[in-house]
């Protein structure tokens, strides 16, 4: 009995970790992709202007390919010259770093990355792990504490 308690408690937590943060808005910018919060906190300075779209369907053409990560809007940035660039990386970076296949997707909030070639901005690094998602080893990045 105490195998069975124990396994679910394993695979609700797993489980837990792996579904998608409804409150979490993505961002856009220079074709990076990042978080609402991220730039309206830690790099006002840097932002140059900005467009929001409420849903996928209003994406236009160059923002198509974020359109997994617009259920709850998106907002495009556009950042100012001349204050240099900020960290990003490929996920397919950050799957090496944990000794993964660069091809498997990885989580963000819960939202699944599947083209590991996306460049996300370094700042959404704070809380990164490898979790068991549906039976196979993946990259985890929370964003929100």
């Amino acid at each position: 009995m105490k195998k069975l308690f124990y396994s679910f408690l394993l695979l609700s937590s797993a489980t837990l970790f792996a579904q998608k943060n409804s409150s979490t808005r993505f961002a856009v910018a220079n074709d990076i992709v990042g978080t609402v919060d991220m730039f309206s906190t830690n790099l006002k300075s840097y932002v140059q202007s900005t467009r929001t779209f409420k849903s996928a369907a209003e994406l236009p053409q160059n923002l198509k390919k974020f359109n997994a990560i617009a259920e709850n809007g998106l907002v495009e940035y556009k950042l100012k010259s001349g204050f240099g660039t900020l960290d990003r990386l490929p996920l397919s970076d950050l799957n090496a770093q944990y000794n993964l296949a660069k091809n498997t997707p990885v989580l963000i909030d819960g939202y699944e990355f599947a083209n590991t070639d996306t460049l996300i901005y370094g700042n959404l690094l704070s809380n990164v792990q490898v979790i068991d998602n549906k039976g196979s080893k993946t990259v985890s990045v929370t964003t929100k504490k």
